[in-house]
Parts: C-alpha cells; sequence; structure tokens
C-alpha cells in the first residue's frame, strides 16, 4: 500500500524544477503522458542465450524474512543463470517511495523496480510509459495461471494509468498481505481479558485494558500510513463492502461522506480520546510502535502481516495474530491484497532477462522459500506448510479473508494524492484538530477532484 514520506537544502533548489516537471509527466491523464509502450514482442526465455548480464534490481525487502528471502532467491537465480549478475538496491519503504520517481525517469533507470500498486507511484509511471506492460512474458511464463484475476487486478492499469483494476499487468507480486491484529496472550492473560472472537468483544477489551491501567493499543503515526489501516480496520467492520472497495479504486458515484463512514471516523476519534491508543502517536514511528508491542507495552498492535518475521523473532510464543473479529452476523473482513509488486522498467536494457527474475522469484519454489523465511507468498498459499504459531496464524487468516471473507484494498489507492491527504487528515482527527466531519469533508475533495478531473 501506499505509504507516504517527506532532501538537502543545497540540493533542493535543483530537484524543485525537475520534480515538477516530473510530476505533470507522471500524473495520470495528464497531457504530458507518455506514449504507452508497446504490449506485443518478441521474447527470449533462454536466459543463457542473452551472454553477460548485469541486472539492477531496487526492494524495499529490508526487514528480516523479507530479507532473507531476497538474499537467498537472488543467490539462486544467480547459480542457475550465472551469466546473469544482480546488483541489488535494499532500501526502506520509505526511502525507496522518496527515491524511486527519480531514479526511474533517469538515463540510468534500474532494470527491475518494487513499485506500489497505488495510483501515485504505479499508476503515475504507467502513464508515463516508464514500466513495461507484461503481457509477452505473461504468455511465454503462464503468469495467468499463476495468479488468479482477484490479485492480477491489484497490478493493472489501463495504459494511460487511469482505471486501476483492469487492463494489462504491470507487475508481479511475491507476498500477500492482510492487515490484522496482533496480542500478547501473555498480557491479556495479565489483565483477565479473554481473546476477543467478535467486534464487540474487541472493544470491550479495549475498554477494559484502559480500566486496568494499560495502554491497549500500540499506534506509530509519525509516517502518517498507519492510522490508514486502523481506519480502514474499523471501516472495514462498519461499511458494506461494495462501498470501500468503489472508494478505494476511485470508482465515480462513491461518497466518503455517509453514514457508516461518518460512525467508523467517529469511532477513532473516540478511541484517541480514550486513551486506547500511547501518548503521542503522530510523533512515533511505526517501527517505534510494533517494538514498543513486542516489549509487552500494550496487549493489541493493529498492523500488516508483513510485521510478522520481525515479531516472531522478538516475541516468540507470545505474539498471536488474527483478522478483525467481525460484528455479530458480518463475514470476515479486513484490509489487504498483494505486497509491493516487482516492475520491469522502460529503460531496462534487458527486458527479456528481467522477466526471466520476475518468473524465478515468484515461481512455486520461491513461494516455498518466502514460506521458511516467515512471509506469506500470495501464489500457492495453500500448498504451503507455515511452522506453527504466528507463521500459521497468518496463513490461516489471509485464508479466512481471502477465501471465505472480503479481502478489501488499501484506501490510499483511490487517488494520486490520498495517502498525503487522508494520511495529513488522520494526524489531525487522532489530535483532536479536527472533527470526524472535517476529517471526512477534507477526504472528500480530493476524491472529487480527482474524479471530475479523471473523468
Amino acid at each position: 500500500m501506499a505509504r507516504p514520506t517527506r532532501f538537502r537544502a543545497s540540493v533542493v533548489a535543483a530537484l524543485v524544477g525537475a520534480l515538477a516537471l516530473l510530476s505533470a509527466a507522471c500524473t495520470p491523464g495528464s497531457e504530458n503522458a507518455a506514449a504507452p509502450p508497446p504490449t506485443d514482442r518478441a521474447v527470449q526465455t533462454d536466459v543463457a542465450a542473452l551472454g553477460p548480464v548485469t541486472l539492477t534490481v531496487w526492494d524495499q525487502e529490508v526487514r528480516g524474512g523479507q530479507n532473507e528471502q531476497m538474499e537467498q532467491l537472488n543467490a539462486a537465480f544467480h547459480q542457475r543463470y550465472p551469466n546473469v549478475t544482480i546488483e541489488r538496491v535494499s532500501r526502506s519503504f520509505d526511502d525507496l517511495a522518496t527515491t524511486l520517481r527519480l531514479a526511474i525517469s533517469g538515463n540510468d533507470a534500474p532494470d527491475v523496480v518494487q513499485a506500489n500498486n497505488g495510483r501515485a507511484d504505479m499508476g503515475a509511471f504507467v502513464a508515463a510509459g516508464q514500466l513495461l506492460p507484461l503481457r509477452p512474458w505473461a504468455q511465454a511464463y503462464g503468469w495467468d495461471e499463476r495468479y488468479p484475476a482477484s490479485v492480477r487486478q491489484y497490478v493493472s492499469y489501463t495504459p494511460d494509468g487511469k482505471v486501476f483494476g483492469e487492463g494489462e499487468v504491470y507487475g508481479l507480486p511475491q507476498v500477500g498481505e492482510v492487515v490484522g491484529i496482533y496480542y500478547n496472550p501473555a498480557e491479556l492473560q495479565r489483565l483477565g481479558i479473554a481473546v476477543p472472537s467478535t467486534w464487540e468483544e474487541f472493544e470491550a477489551a479495549l475498554a477494559a485494558g484502559r480500566a486496568a491501567g494499560a495502554v491497549p493499543m500500540q499506534l506509530g503515526n509519525l509516517e502518517s500510513w498507519p492510522a490508514l489501516h486502523v481506519l480502514g480496520t474499523v471501516q472495514d467492520q462498519l461499511v458494506p463492502a461494495e462501498q470501500v472497495t468503489d472508494l478505494a479504486f476511485g470508482r465515480d458515484g462513491a461518497s466518503w461522506t455517509t453514514p457508516e463512514n461518518t460512525q467508523a471516523a467517529q469511532k477513532i476519534a473516540e478511541w484517541a480520546r480514550a486513551g486506547y491508543f500511547n501518548d503521542g502517536v503522530n510523533g512515533v514511528d511505526n517501527d517505534q510502535a510494533w517494538q514498543a508491542f513486542a516489549r509487552g507495552e500494550s496487549p493489541f498492535l493493529i498492523g500488516g502481516t508483513w510485521l510478522a518475521p520481525d515479531l516472531a523473532a522478538a516475541m516468540g510464543p507470545n505474539v498471536r495474530f488474527m483478522p478483525p473479529p467481525p460484528p455479530a452476523g458480518r463475514p470476515v473482513s479486513a484490509t489487504g491484497g498483494t505486497g509491493l509488486p516487482f516492475s520491469i522498467t522502460t529503460g531496462s536494457d534487458a527486458p527479456d532477462a528481467a522477466a526471466a527474475y520476475l518468473d524465478f522469484i515468484t515461481s512455486p519454489d520461491a513461494m516455498r522459500v518466502l514460506t521458511e523465511t516467515g512471509n506469506l507468498p500470495v501464489a500457492g498459499t495453500a500448498q504451503q506448510q507455515p511452522p506453527a504459531g504466528l507463521s500459521q496464524d497468518v496463513f490461516a487468516a489471509f485464508a479466512a479473508v481471502a477465501d471465505g471473507g472480503q479481502l478489501l484494498p488499501y484506501l490510499d489507492y483511490a487517488t494520486p494524492t490520498m495517502a498525503d491527504t487522508m494520511g495529513a487528515a488522520l494526524q489531525d482527527l487522532l489530535a483532536g484538530q479536527q472533527t470526524p466531519e472535517q476529517f471526512l469533508a477534507t477526504v472528500q475533495a480530493d476524491y472529487t477532484a480527482f474524479v471530475d478531473q479523471n473523468g
């Protein structure tokens, strides 16, 4: 999902003009959008016949299990294809978001990049003609069979970048994601609180934890995107699934200012006023929050499955995971989809080698490596054997939501600017500087402006 960030006085002036031009060129629907790359081309799948190749790969797989699986797969790829050297540039999610836009537009663009699915990143890169549509290689390697339509929609755009969820495929994800609730069984037992099985019980557990003098839930919202996950979790329990989907994909006719969305925003404000979060959430970063949870400072943490390897390493059996327990009578619903997909840039001088790399790191063998390193593979999930404990919880949660429940898109997919708009407005909502109604009006103004322009 898109998680925005906020470069040095001597450099800023030189970058302002370039960024302005780039922004115009990269905005979906912009008059300056580049002609889309062709969707048909001859494909070479005999990697050895390509001769010596150096592939520059930019990724954000920096956490423990994430980095481990990339190191293993890169080494295995080079062993199979010794003529291909991989130059890996690994950056945190936020650093990648800051630097990728400039790198991908330069004369020496990386060959393979992890580009956020959202409109502000992948959508903008597609509109500017900076990513290759993958249809030729999908046909050669059988990727349509590997990835069902429900997954392909998260990496699909029309060539002008305007319509998300349809058109050409521009990336391949490795992992599935679901945002749920981490909990500390020992801390719940100390507080005399049972593991909740419904949304009503979850809210009661928060209240009981607070009444017992505990901080019920950790949240680090300095980067502003983590609160989107909290809002999404609440919204998924209170708002009809079709409303959430229409809003997240930026469809005409959807509205943020509905009674159900108002109820969700009010709930976030109520939780903040009641002290359900740690103090100063807007001054605490996401890593600090999960680390505080890992130290036992709260019984609950709302977060994505990408945190599982680090939390398991830090907490062992004292951490479990569940999808948000639904209100009585409703199906289990959670925010999620895919991790950041791997894409091929139009600046790559070795797209066939890059496509072979994408095929390798998303193959059935790669899915087994992902499982062994504590990650959640997005393809062939049911065929994997996760270890007992947290990994098993994560696999079960993803299956429950994706197969029998409602897996709903990230909210910042809606518009190119929604991550920044909603992130800042949620900071204000949590700080009591905006009412729920003002928060929703701010978000709706961004949404309406985009839908009107994009129509």
